[in-house]
């Protein structure tokens, strides 16, 4: 995770409910859009806009305050950063056959299930619609 650092400051933009992930000029630059909703409607939901390439869905939560369970150290080990891609699925790397067998094990796994940590994001444009299962199911741990 230290090396997300790199990329740049992250950067919260609180006035329009949208968190930026790059201080970069989108002229300059195409960057990924990720619009984050909750199977807890309690929980809005939360767009984050200028996400980089070659970085997993679970990462972008972590580095922007969404809670999302994870116990392996993202390694594709468990099924707790289970999640749903609604659409954007094309803008992911693909699915492996070991990502398959852990999506079986999660609660309530769907045709669009991934696990967060695998589903790494590969195409500069994309807009991805991820919802996140509710968290409160899921033994894991919290960060």
């Amino acid at each position: 995770m230290a090396g997300l650092n790199a990329f740049a400051p992250w950067r919260v933009n609180y006035s329009c409910a949208a968190i930026s992930f790059a201080p970069f000029k989108k002229s300059n630059y195409h960057m990924a859009t990720v619009k984050f909703t909750f199977e807890d409607k309690s929980i809005a939901p939360k767009t984050v806009e200028n996400v980089p390439t070659d970085i997993s869905i679970l990462e972008v939560t972590e580095e922007n305050e969404i809670h999302l369970n994870h116990n392996c150290g993202e390694v594709c080990a468990c099924s707790t950063c289970h999640i749903y891609v609604n659409q954007g699925e094309d803008a992911l790397e693909e699915i492996s056959d070991k990502e398959e067998d852990f999506i079986d094990r999660a609660i309530n796994p769907r045709i669009e299930s991934r696990l967060g940590c695998q589903a790494v994001i590969i195409d500069e444009n994309a807009v991805i619609e991820v919802e996140i299962p509710d968290q409160k199911q899921i033994i894991g741990h919290e960060h």
